[in-house]
């Protein structure tokens, strides 16, 4: 993910609730590969740290079983402000409480949920690079 995040040209990766073989050594890799790459990287606990920290204008959770709005990545909206776009790595879907700290998103015509890697590929380099 951090590959994808420092490649599209964004400057820092955050991560929350990072656990397991993430924790051991994943988060050793993605430090390293910021310092190179001259990025930042931040864990944090939890996605109300991240917000609170960073205070984006919108928030959008990447979840296909409760997605209320659908991105089309051949005709993305164009949002102002900061905008925090919300990954779940792990199997389990976001909670409910998580789910309460932004807009339930998924990508139009996706028909599961694909992962968050390349959940994040389609969406991040369709928001950043409005294709036409």
């Amino acid at each position: 993910m951090a590959k994808l995040v420092y490649g599209l040209g964004l400057h820092t990766f955050t991560a929350c609730k990072v656990y397991g073989a993430a924790a051991q050594a994943g988060i050793p890799e993605v430090m390293r590969l910021a310092l190179k790459s001259e990025r930042g990287f931040i864990v944090l606990p939890d996605i109300g740290d991240v917000i609170d920290l960073f205070k984006p204008s919108i928030i959008l959770i990447v979840s296909y079983a409760y997605a209320e709005d659908f991105i089309d990545p051949f005709n993305p909206p164009v949002y102002s402000g900061k905008v925090l776009v919300v990954f779940n790595g792990s199997d389990p879907d976001f909670s409910s409480s998580e789910l309460k700290y932004g807009r339930p998103i998924y990508i139009k015509g996706v028909q599961y949920r694909l992962g968050a890697i390349p959940e994040a590929t389609l969406i991040l380099y369709s928001l950043l690079f409005k294709l036409k």
